[in-house]
C-alpha cells in the first residue's frame, strides 16, 4: 500500500498544484454582473444535486401525507357510510310508520261516518300458501266476537267473508276465491247477478242476460240477496263484458287491492251503513211515478193545476180558491 502511494504521490502533487491553480484563477475571473467563476461552476454543480434532493424530499413527503390523508379519508367514508345506512333504515321505519298512520286514519274516519253499524278493526297476519286458493287470515277471532259469514270490508269496498273462526284469529274467503260468491247489482240500471270468484284476481258477475247493456266502468253494488253483505257496498267496477252461452262474460276490477290488504272491517251485523240506505230509499223515490198520475179522475183539470203548482201552497189558504173557479170556465 505504501508503495504505491509513494509510485503515485508526484502525480498527485501535480494534480493538486493545477486544481489550486485553477481554483485561485476562478476567484479572480469574473463573468457577467461580477460573477465570479468559482461562484458559477459551483452553481452549475448544486443545481442537479438540490433538484434530485428536492424532488426526492417532495415526492416522498407527498407520498407519506397522501398515505396518511388516504387512511384517514378511508375510516371517514366508513364512518359516514355507517350513518347514512342508520339513517336510511330510520327513515324507512318513519315512512313505515307514516303510511300505518294513515291507514288507521282512513278506518278512524270511515267508522266515525258509520257509528250506527257495529265493525270492528282488524289486521291481515297472514295468507294462504295454495297460489289457487284466495284466503287470508286475521288478527280477530271468538274472543272478539267474530263468528262465521261475516262481511269483511275495507273503506274502498268489500273484501269478503269469514269461513273459519279461531280463538284469536280467523280466515277470510276474498270475492276472487273460486268458492265465493256475492249477490251483486249493477249501478245505474239495478240489474241483478252474482259476483263469483274463478280463482283469477279480478272475479266474474254471472247470470246477466245478454240483452242487458253493461258499460265498462259502471259500479258494481252488493244486493243484499246472500244475506251476508249488506246492501249497497261497492264491489268494484265493469272492466269488461261480452257475449257468452247463455249469460254474459263480466270480468269486474275489484275496488279493494285484494293483494296488498293490510287493515280491514269485520262488519258485526248486516246493518246497512247510513250513507248508501238514503241514496238508495231516494233511488227508491224517483223510480214509481207520481201519485196523482196514477188516480183516474174525470175533472183532472182542477187536480193537475194543484199538484203542478205545489209553491203558493204556502201561501194563505183564502187565496188559492179564487184563481181555480175563474180557470175552469176558461179551459
Amino acid at each position: 500500500m505504501n508503495d504505491i502511494y509513494s509510485r503515485h504521490r508526484p502525480l498527485a502533487l501535480l494534480a493538486g498544484v493545477v486544481l489550486a491553480q485553477v481554483l485561485l484563477l476562478a476567484f479572480q475571473i469574473k463573468r457577467e454582473h461580477d460573477i465570479r467563476l468559482v461562484r458559477y461552476w459551483a452553481v452549475e454543480i448544486l443545481t442537479p444535486v438540490e433538484r434530485v434532493g428536492t424532488w426526492t424530499f417532495s415526492n416522498v413527503g407527498g407520498l407519506w401525507s397522501g398515505y396518511i390523508g388516504l387512511r384517514h379519508t378511508h375510516a371517514e367514508n366508513e364512518r359516514l357510510q355507517t350513518e347514512l345506512d342508520r339513517l336510511r333504515l330510520r327513515n324507512r321505519e318513519l315512512e313505515s310508520q307514516a303510511t300505518e298512520a294513515q291507514r288507521l286514519a282512513v278506518l278512524l274516519n270511515f267508522r266515525e261516518a258509520h257509528s250506527e253499524a257495529s265493525m270492528l278493526a282488524a289486521q291481515v297476519i297472514g295468507a294462504s300458501a295454495d297460489p289457487v286458493s284466495h284466503t287470508l287470515f286475521i288478527n280477530r277471532g271468538a274472543n272478539d266476537h267474530v263468528r262465521r259469514n261475516l262481511p269483511v270490508i275495507t273503506p274502498d269496498g268489500v273484501v269478503g267473508k269469514i269461513v273459519e273462526v279461531f280463538p284469536a284469529s280467523s280466515q277470510v274467503l276474498l270475492i276472487n276465491d273460486k268458492d265465493s260468491g256475492v249477490g251483486a247489482l249493477f249501478a245505474d240500471t239495478r240489474t241483478h247477478g252474482v259476483v263469483k270468484g274463478s280463482g283469477d284476481p279480478e272475479p266474474r258477475m254471472e247470470y246477466v242476460v245478454n240483452d242487458e247493456k253493461v258499460q265498462p266502468g259502471e259500479s258494481i253494488l252488493t244486493s243484499g240477496d246472500d244475506k251476508i253483505f249488506p246492501k249497497g257496498l261497492l264491489i268494484g267496477i265493469v272492466a269488461d263484458a261480452a257475449p257468452g252461452t247463455p249469460f254474459q262474460v263480466i270480468r269486474i276490477k275489484p275496488a279493494t287491492r285484494l293483494d296488498r290488504l293490510e287493515d280491514v272491517i269485520v262488519l258485526l251485523s248486516q246493518q246497512e251503513l247510513a250513507p248508501k240506505k238514503t241514496d238508495e230509499i231516494s233511488d227508491v223515490e224517483i223510480q214509481p211515478p207520481p201519485a196523482p198520475a196514477s188516480v183516474p179522475n174525470p175533472s183532472a183539470n182542477v187536480p193537475k193545476r194543484a199538484a203542478s203548482a205545489p209553491k203558493p201552497a204556502a201561501a194563505p189558504p183564502q187565496t188559492e180558491p179564487q184563481p181555480n173557479p175563474a180557470a175552469a170556465p176558461q179551459e
